[in-house]
């Protein structure tokens, strides 16, 4: 079979792997579709991000959805040729976190396309896949491009749940790639009222609009557009960074109200914050990491049309086309989610 290999930046190449059949409790499944993620990016542009480095040669992706074609011993509740979702969330269940129900922490997570562990964590973009059927989440009704979807909207929904209670509350997004995105999809669905997003794109901020935002401004063509949201010690409830930039998360501060909740999702290495702001607003920094359980929640709400994901999903190449589609999926300025499809 083929599979989508990095080796370092820029240096991407699509390679022949052995296949494998499933084993107890496991599927086979043929790839179908699967979305270039911005962690896949990093170790496309720079060969990894913030400590993270590649030190051997991995497969690629985690955003994907396939075809059920065999069933391992003791599998129920699936069938040959069925639509599934994967989720690449694979922890042990047997950790001190894990037992405390804290499953995207595990300490022995393996998580398809990461070079967190070593050896690295080989990734998902590839035509022929065996996963746990307890990954695994019957995707019928939708196309693989939306189960595909699955995975960076549970990220959103992780979030979301971190932030607690949502409804009628104002909420600021920065950064709106896949997940600052997604991140109003969710925010909307739990009940916010006023949504606001900022970024440097128009492209991504004509989306944010179609998306559901309230307003949505460039802040670099109007670097004052949060101003009026900063008077009497702010006015959002609640901030959903996504775009990992220091710039971002600083600015937004101003903006945010006494005791309103930041969620940190983009990943864009350290920090430096105003800690005596956070201090005197008395606000709630709170990172949000992965998912386990929103992954099943996210398939279910695409299910009942309760969100949206195919606008988000701006274009589709071939496995042969690979390049092209890492290439296209780092210029904001005209793609925001790029999915190759496998067969």
């Amino acid at each position: 079979m083929k599979a989508v290999v990095i080796h370092a930046a820029q240096d991407l190449r699509l390679e022949d792997r052995a296949s494998e059949g499933p084993g107890q409790g496991e599927v086979q499944i043929k790839l179908a579709a699967g979305g270039i993620c911005g962690s896949d990016l990093h170790y496309f542009n720079h060969g990894g991000f913030g400590a993270i480095k590649l030190k051997e040669p991995m497969i690629l992706g985690h955003e994907v959805a396939g075809h059920i074609t065999k069933l391992g011993l003791g599998v129920e509740g699936f069938a040959v040729g069925q639509l599934v979702g994967i989720s690449p969330s694979r922890p042990c269940y047997n950790c001190k976190f894990c037992r405390e129900g804290m499953l995207n922490q595990c300490l022995n997570m393996r998580f398809y396309g990461s070079a967190m562990r070593f050896p690295h964590i080989q990734g998902a973009f590839r035509e022929m896949l065996v996963a746990d059927a307890k990954q695994c989440v019957a995707a019928d009704g939708l196309s693989a491009g939306e189960a595909a979807m699955a995975e960076p909207l549970a990220v959103t929904l992780h979030a979301t749940r971190r932030a607690g209670e949502m409804v009628g509350k104002a909420i600021l997004v920065t950064g709106c790639g896949p997940i600052g995105l997604l991140s109003i999809l969710a925010a909307r669905r739990a009940g916010a009222d006023l949504i606001v997003a900022t970024d440097i794109s128009d492209f991504t901020l004509n989306l944010a609009r179609k998306m559901g935002a309230d307003l949505a401004f460039n802040t670099s063509t109007a670097p004052d557009a949060l101003e009026k949201y900063k008077a009497g010690k702010g006015s959002f409830d609640v901030l959903y960074e996504c775009s990992g930039a220091q710039v971002a998360l600083v600015s937004a501060i101003a903006a945010m109200r006494p005791g309103s909740t930041l969620l940190q999702l983009g990943l864009g290495g350290e920090m430096t914050l105003p800690m005596m702001a956070i201090t005197a607003k008395e606000l709630s920094l709170k990172g949000s990491f992965r998912f386990h359980g929103e992954y099943a929640t996210a398939v279910s709400l695409m299910q009942k049309s309760l969100i949206d994901v195919k606008p988000l999903i701006t274009h589709t190449v071939s496995l042969r086309e690979f390049q092209q589609g890492f290439e296209l999926a780092s210029d904001r300025s005209q793609a925001l989610k790029v999915q190759i499809a496998f067969g």
